[in-house]
């Protein structure tokens, strides 16, 4: 936060933070940190930002409204789906084992397909 000056005939000014009226003086370089702190802010928000990743049902910083469990729900219907590939996958395998092992399995596949 800068300094008010109050008069600058007297060198008069006024530090906000402090409440309190002092002399300006020559040896004495001011800086403010206004511009400082606002990129500070925006590296914190993008910061927290980064940690709302790591949680499925966040919010994350630039994502429209309301959307704080779409990964979540997207990772439940992938988990879902693929547990459903996997599922037929491994039945196909074991209906074709079942099939190779057995000479009675087989020829109900060979109908089950249309063949003779």
């Amino acid at each position: 936060m800068g300094f008010v000056r109050v008069s600058p005939e007297l060198g008069l000014i006024f530090d906000p933070m402090k409440g309190v009226v002092s002399e300006q003086r020559a040896d004495v370089v001011l800086y403010t940190f206004d511009p400082v702190f606002e990129r500070i802010d925006k590296l914190d928000k993008t910061a927290d930002d980064l940690m709302n990743q790591l949680v499925p049902d966040n919010e994350l910083l630039s994502s429209y409204a309301n959307r704080g469990k779409a990964s979540y729900i997207a990772g439940l219907y992938t988990n879902i789906w693929m547990g459903f590939i996997i599922g037929l996958v491994v039945s196909f395998v074991l209906l074709l084992s079942m099939a190779f092992t057995n000479p009675e399995t087989f020829e109900i596949v060979k109908k089950a397909l249309g063949g003779a």
